[in-house]
Order: C-alpha cells, then structure tokens, then sequence
C-alpha cells in the first residue's frame, strides 16, 4: 500500500475565472510547485496531454477540492484527456476503488461520483460493506445488485491493479494530487490550495504543449 501523507488543504477561496487572467503571469517552478516524474509514466493516448486526478472517495480534501475541479473541467481544451484515478491507502478503502472503477465501467460517473462524496463526507455514510453500496444505489435510481456484482468483477479488479501501478509511478503520497503528461505532479501541499493547483496544471498543460 502507498504511504498518505496529509496534504494541506487551506480554506482560501480562489474563484479561477476572476484570477486565471492575473495568474497567468505567475512562474510555476519545479520542486516548488510541482515535481518531475522519473521514469515518466505511460498515458493512454500519446496523441493528446493527459491530466490525472489521484483522488479517494474517503478523503475529506478531495471532496471540498470537487466544485474547483468540476468548474475546471468545464473548459478543458478538446485535446487535453482526463482522467480520475481511485486510489487507497489502506486495505479497507480498496472497496472505494471498486465503487468508482464500477461506476465508470456502468457510465454512471456523472450520474453518482457526486452522490459518493456527499453520502460519506455530508450524510456520514461510510459505504464501507458491499450491502451498504447496494443500498446507496437503490437509493439513487441504480441496480444496485449490478453495480456490487460489477465491483467484484475480473476487468475492475485489472483496473484496480493499474490504478495502484499508476498511483506507484507517479509517487503518490497524498490525495487530492494531480498527474501531468506522465512528466509532472502537482498538489495542494505544492501549490498552496488545492484549487490553485489547477493553475499550476494550466502551467504544466501548455509546458506539454510545447515539448510535443
């Protein structure tokens, strides 16, 4: 299991279409607001810059970092992928890394990655057995017989391993962190806030850019 350390996760509000315009300006410098990769680690396609987001369902800062990211999202250039990486620190959370990893293979990510977050951090839900995951789904308009049957499944259990690879690769130490290319990381410890970390992947995406 990769060690956690506890990212900080200061309360300073950051509104990123007020800033981005000033922030642009600002130098990002490696091994202060972010970190190189080695080896750098594989992407899924070489065609387009990848941004990876390690998160874990159970960590308190990824679920405040969520409204920053979801505005972020919003305007991602069409030749830059995204994708959220499940990752556990303890044997107790990989039921975590099952849930997402289902909901991604069902296509119900938009539908309830939200609804996780707030069941466990607003309504104290641990979602820590394969009857309470059933019941949340129930609850919110899901099989959820299927979605625990597709938890358990031989392709979530490979992309539960390659999670846990590409989580190894990139260091992880802490959640929310953010992956850049296979070259870079970046995080709230690094940039400050975790919403200012957004800018400084703006920063690493036009560096990718630029190399290619």
């Amino acid at each position: 299991m990769i060690k956690r350390r506890t990212f900080c996760s200061f309360a300073v509000p950051i509104t990123l279409s007020a800033h981005t315009a000033a922030r642009a300006q600002e130098q990002f410098a490696e091994g202060k607001h972010y970190l190189g990769v080695s080896p750098r680690q594989p992407t899924k396609d070489p065609k387009q810059v990848e941004v990876l987001e390690f998160f874990a369902y159970s960590c308190s800062h990824c679920n405040s970092f969520e409204p920053a990211l979801e505005a972020w999202l919003k305007k991602l250039p069409r030749d830059v992928q995204f994708r959220r990486v499940p990752v556990a620190f303890r044997e107790d959370f990989v039921i975590h890394q099952q849930l997402y990893i289902a909901l991604e293979t069902l296509g119900l990510v938009e539908k309830l990655h939200g609804k996780v977050f707030h069941a466990i951090h607003a309504e104290k839900q641990r979602l820590a057995t394969p009857g309470d995951i059933a019941d949340f789904g129930s609850k919110n308009g899901v099989d959820g017989k299927r979605l625990v049957e597709t938890m358990n499944s031989f392709s979530v259990a490979g992309k539960i391993k390659q999670a846990t690879t590409l989580a190894g690769g990139y260091k992880i130490e802490g959640t929310p962190s953010l992956g850049v290319d296979g070259r870079w990381l970046t995080s709230g410890s690094l940039a400050g806030t975790n919403p200012r970390s957004l800018l400084v992947v703006d920063h690493l995406i036009a560096l990718a850019k630029k190399a290619r």
